[in-house]
């Protein structure tokens, strides 16, 4: 079993950027695929990035590509998620997850494991 907790949230004016993190503890960090997921208000929790534990490979949502970077450093148990040019539409609570998908997955049933969320809003 692993815990994981967001941080990095905050309020930011369109095309501004932000650096999210995820923090676990537990079960060896290199055991998991981690991916960061969010969810606007009246909406469905979309995928927005993930990194696999191999490789790694990683993988990116269309609507972020070429904004958003994901990494990983195991040593220190911890994902990070750098947010670049950032546009309202990406106002959400962002989530990480575990999965034990050994290349990664973009599905949320695939993840058994899930942070608390931290706030991103982006005005315009």
């Amino acid at each position: 079993q692993v815990q994981l907790v967001e941080s990095g949230g905050g309020l930011v004016q369109a095309g501004g950027s932000l650096r999210l993190s995820c923090a676990a503890s537990g079960r060896a960090f290199s055991d998991y695929s981690i991916g960061w997921f969010r969810q606007a208000p009246g909406k469905m929790r979309e995928i927005v990035a993930y990194i696999s534990q191999a490789g790694p490979r990683t993988y990116y949502a269309d609507s972020v590509k070429g904004r958003f970077t994901i990494s990983r450093n195991n040593a220190e148990n911890a994902v990070y998620l750098q947010m670049n040019s950032l546009k309202p539409e990406d106002t959400a609570i962002y989530y990480c997850a575990a999965s034990t998908s050994f290349w990664g997955t973009a599905s949320s049933i695939d993840y058994a494991y899930w942070g608390q969320g931290t706030q991103v809003t982006i005005s315009s």
